[in-house]
């Protein structure tokens, strides 16, 4: 008989038994359990997304996962000036207790299983959860859940670091070694290769990348716990992972996941128990493929990626959220993401996949893909160690991602790499599901006044001295090496905010400004972009100097990839850039585009706060005396905002269907040409 998945040719045409009779040895007697079904929300205040919540409990979600504003994962109050029109948008603020109290209103913790997506501030949001907790008599020994809690790829692609890498480890490790002792069953720490591929990497850069990070981390924690008890907290790293389109090759390289994470515990750190070594891991298949034209066709994208990681029993998703097909556009609505759960709901419950072993054990086209994907990781794997790790590599993998982002855009624009609706077979009917509202949810502009006001009565009633109290101990702690989580855990129920709490961990640490992957000297690959530079360097005779682009993205929003992906091209294209990074106040821009005599400006933000940050920026070009030179925008921006957009002078507005960078470069070429207009 053979294995599941053994079934060649051979079994078809040269075995006495039907197929359907081999394949019958590989059903399991008893159905397995379906993963966690999650479903990533949060907006507007913590009153709202509770309300969403319980909603989405009620229609059979089973786990919560719980998506933080901008301000909330930066450290930041929702009064402070970087927060302006970033609160509520892209998640949900929570500025103290009360704040987690409303968020989880009427939800037991105990019985809960809690993802959280946070980062830099993880150490203080886990504080938080556990104090309301305790607030609703919980056994804090019971709670479940997951802390993201991964800042090396936030250095990478995310970008809601805040500290140095050194003492961001240190918090990592200092939130893994207290569940230990106090939280059993919580996952303090879930390796997030998620936004590595959302970044541009590779399958094998996503596999080494990650697993990098997870050795960091583990030979961290190892002076942190006594030597028996590690082979535990091993077993309670998790990860979190990408599915992209091309569903073989990710169900392929979840298997390799699995075996090197498998080869790793056992071989470096001599972890014998096999549970331990299990690769664990919760899944959201890709937004990056996510297209604004055709939206309809993203249900097909979203079930296609989901099979990737639930196809193979092995390597088989322990949780999973799906994004909503309209995310390419703005935020979902409930429908959206109820449409989202009952995918999965349908796969797991109405087929029969859960009735079966592993399909692919023995295929021999599957193995090879695995071994192949394997071979990529532990080379890029062994190089990064050659490096000094994970930490010392940042600048390194940073390039390289932003390397390969480029070369996946390039194969998308010369058409090598199909995007059904994009670059081709883009003429078809208009959609039905955006009409009416748009398709999305749109957040009411009064929630960030509503949120300040709040904050500001919780400051004026809590107790002073008890949170300058709290304070200086957290800061004692931090300054001694010492676990910051029980210092953290006090703060918490003294009141202290979340901008208190970064603000005491940027006094002790400092802060810190990742590396952009984008280098001044152009890369080797200007093939094709001939008439392009004939363009710039015509343009830059005339100007008498060379054109100069400043690339900038204001706000918190730390999604850079089409803000490096347009300093990229341009650079190549012959222009002279300038591109900081991620972060920026308008003033400061405004401010660099005097200082450089920028001939355009370019502005990314994906978090849709585009419109407050925007208008400010127009303001003070326009008071700097730079009212003439053309501002660009790009980013997820419906048909209405951009009209307004374009009213306040903005020249040009990108959008996700704006994909042909070159077409931008020559918008650019023809804005800053002597005597243009730049409307």
């Amino acid at each position: 008989m053979p294995r599941c998945g053994e079934l060649t040719a051979h079994h078809y045409f040269g075995n006495d038994l039907p197929a359907e009779r081999l394949f019958r040895g590989c059903q399991m007697a008893e159905k397995d359990k379906p993963w966690l079904f999650r479903t990533y929300a949060g907006h507007s205040t913590a009153e709202k997304s509770n309300a969403l919540y319980r909603s989405n409990l009620a229609k059979g979600q089973t786990g919560l996962s719980v998506a933080f504003d901008l301000p909330t994962q930066t450290g930041y109050d929702s009064d402070h000036v970087l927060s302006r029109g970033e609160v509520g948008k892209v998640g949900v603020p929570v500025c103290h207790l009360g704040d987690m109290r409303a968020l989880f209103e009427q939800i037991p913790l105990e019985q809960m299983n809690t993802s959280m997506t946070i980062n830099a501030t993880a150490p203080w949001l886990l504080s938080l959860y556990i104090a309301v907790a305790e607030e609703q008599g919980a056994d804090v020994g019971k709670l479940q859940g997951t802390v993201q809690n991964d800042l090396i790829k936030e250095y990478l692609s995310r970008g809601t670091y805040i500290c140095p890498p050194k003492p961001s480890l240190a918090m990592i490790t200092d939130v893994a070694a207290y569940t230990r002792q106090h939280l059993p069953k919580w996952n303090p720490m879930n390796v997030c290769s998620y936004h590595l591929q959302e970044a541009g990497a590779t399958p094998e850069q996503e596999l080494a990348y990650a697993l990098a990070t997870a050795i960091a981390v583990l030979d961290d924690l190892k002076g942190k716990v006594p030597p028996e008890s590690f082979p535990e907290m091993v077993g309670r790293i998790s990860f979190f992972v990408n599915a992209g389109i091309r569903f073989v090759t990710e169900m392929c390289k979840m298997r390799a996941f699995t075996e090197l994470w498998d080869e790793i515990t056992r071989d470096r750190y001599g972890i014998e128990d096999p549970k331990y070594r299990r690769f664990r891991y919760g899944v959201q298949v890709n937004s990056l493929g996510l297209t604004e034209q055709q939206p309809e066709n993203n249900v097909y994208r979203i079930l296609l990626e989901m099979l990737a990681v639930t196809l193979s029993k092995n390597a088989r998703a322990r949780a999973v959220q799906l994004p909503a097909w309209n995310e390419a556009l703005g935020l979902p609505r409930p429908w959206d993401q109820q449409w989202s759960l009952r995918m999965q709901q349908i796969v797991a419950y109405e087929t029969d996949l859960l009735e079966y072993g592993d399909l692919f054990d023995g295929n021999l086209a599957v193995a090879a893909k695995v071994a192949e994907l394997k071979e990529g990781a532990r080379a890029e794997l062994k190089l990064l160690d050659e490096m000094g790790g994970a930490i010392a590599s940042i600048d390194y993998m940073k390039s390289r991602l932003v390397e390969s982002n480029a070369a996946r855009l390039n194969r998308i624009e010369a058409n090598e790499t199909v995007v059904v609706g994009v670059n081709r077979w883009q003429q078809g009917e208009p959609s039905p599901l955006v009409s009416g509202d748009g398709g999305i949810m749109v957040v009411d502009p009064a929630v960030e006044e509503d949120q300040v006001a709040r904050l500001r009565a919780w400051r004026e009633a809590r107790d002073e001295a008890a949170v300058a109290a709290a304070l200086a101990a957290l800061r004692l702690a931090a300054q001694k090496g010492e676990n910051i989580m029980p210092s953290s855990i006090a703060a918490a129920k003294a009141g202290v905010t979340t901008g208190e709490w970064a603000g005491v961990m940027r006094a002790v640490h400092g802060e810190y400004r990742g590396p952009t992957g984008v280098s001044a000297s152009p890369s080797n690959r200007t093939e094709g972009l001939e008439p392009i530079r004939e363009a710039v360097d015509a343009v830059s005779a005339r100007l008498g100097r060379r054109l100069k682009f400043v690339v900038g993205k204001p706000g918190l929003d730390g999604h850079s990839n089409g803000a490096e992906q347009i300093a990229f091209r341009a650079r190549d294209c012959g222009m002279d850039i300038t591109y900081e990074g991620i972060r920026l106040t308008p003033e400061q821009i405004v401010a660099r585009a005097q200082e450089e005599d920028a001939h355009v400006v370019g502005l990314s933000i994906l978090s849709g706060s585009h419109l407050p940050l925007i208008e400010e920026l127009m303001g003070r070009m326009r008071e700097a005396g730079l009212g003439g030179v053309p501002v660009i925008v790009g980013g997820i921006i419906p048909d209405e905002d951009a009209r307004r957009l374009l009213s306040m002078g903005v020249a040009r507005v990108y959008t996700p269907k704006d994909f042909q960078l070159n077409t931008i470069m020559m918008d650019i070429v023809a804005l800053v040409e002597p005597g243009a207009a730049a409307a």
